[in-house]
């Protein structure tokens, strides 16, 4: 009896066992490496883009692996209040990509503008259309000829954390939210 209980409790471990190897490489398809979002960023910024290493390594420390990014391009201006509107591809594993423009007003102490190139790590979205929404970020800028920037934003369920590198004169801080929308739009609300 005791040999037979003792073979249930190890064959369960095993099968335990086995589970979570199976569930973790599950999510590792579903997601994107440090390594695969290195080598997106250095062909979309180009590999000479000082400081990208450093940037996408602090990310994957505070956030892990992300299951999609928006490659894009963005403009934004501002005096005190600002604008900004972009447009890129939604890419995610085993989807085909989807068109996504965003858009939205700023308030700060912000003077100035730029265009980027902009990448947006993708966290915690499970369909397409979840990007499609609202998300809220506060955001340091110092453009002089050009540089390399992050921030964060976040709705309820998604955050995103947005590396751009861009030319402009902009310097200050704002604190503001980009819509994100199937569509193109003027309207920045």
């Amino acid at each position: 009896m005791t040999d037979d209980l003792t073979r249930r409790r190890l064959a369960l471990g095993l099968a335990a066992g086995a589970l979570l190897p199976t569930a973790a490489l599950a999510q590792q398809e579903q997601t994107y490496s440090e390594d695969e979002i290195l080598a997106a960023a250095q062909h979309f910024f180009g590999a000479g883009a000082e400081g990208l290493a450093t940037v996408v390594a602090h990310v994957f420390e505070d956030n892990g692996r992300p299951n999609g990014y928006i490659e894009g391009n963005e403009g934004s201006g501002a005096i005190g209040i600002g604008l900004r509107y972009g447009s890129g591809y939604l890419h995610m594993k085993n989807r085909d990509n989807t068109r996504v423009y965003w858009q939205g007003p700023s308030v700060g102490f912000d003077i100035g503008g730029n265009g980027s190139r902009t990448l947006v790590l993708v966290y915690d979205i499970d369909a397409t259309p979840e990007i499609f929404d609202h998300f809220v970020g506060v955001e340091g800028s110092a453009y002089m000829i050009g540089g390399l920037g992050i921030n964060f934003q976040t709705n309820q369920k998604l955050k995103l954390a947005p590396i751009r590198t861009g030319v402009g004169a902009r310097l200050g801080a704002n604190v503001g939210y980009l819509k994100y929308t199937d569509q193109p739009t003027w309207n920045p609300f």
